[in-house]
């Protein structure tokens, strides 16, 4: 036997030991794009945020987050904020009717039907001292996103 054959097989089965390598790394990829993604996505149960919803905010914004007569439909709103100013305005803000920041504190057909007591309340309540609610906050948020994006449809969520 020749000093080649040995080298020559020896070069072989570090290829193919290589080979072996790279397929099981491309294998494993899928998972760890999973993971990213499971990752970026916003941390809360659309279940447990549609209970919350349903125990707290239904009763005002509609049992599907459609609105009603007192509150604007969230679905609408809930689609222009990101996680981080949903948690604020439900936690900390008096809102008068659905009334945009930075505009004047209600109009005259709100002040009208409150004085007329057509009305419910003109403020949506903050909602950080219940405990509930802001234990849940996140969950809540993940419901009336997924309401917004059309990816959870009205009526209870799938556990």
């Amino acid at each position: 036997m020749s000093p080649v054959r040995p080298r020559r097989t020896a070069r072989l089965l570090l290829l193919a030991g290589l080979l072996g390598l790279a397929g099981c790394s491309a294998w494993q990829n899928p998972r760890a794009a999973q993971e990213l993604a499971r990752q970026n996505e916003p941390a809360g149960s659309v279940y447990t945020g549609w209970r919350v919803y349903q125990d707290r905010c239904a009763a005002c914004h509609g049992p599907d987050a459609s609105g009603g007569p007192q509150a604007p439909d969230l679905r609408v709103r809930v689609r222009d904020l990101g996680e981080r100013r949903f948690m604020s305005r439900v936690l900390r803000r008096y809102d008068w009717g659905g009334v945009a920041e930075g505009t004047a504190p209600g109009s005259d057909a709100q002040v009208d039907a409150a004085l007329q007591r057509r009305s419910g309340a003109l403020q949506m309540p903050a909602w950080e001292g219940e405990p509930r609610v802001s234990a849940h906050i996140a969950d809540l948020y993940v419901y009336l996103a997924a309401r917004a994006e059309g990816t959870q449809g009205p009526g209870r969520p799938v556990r």
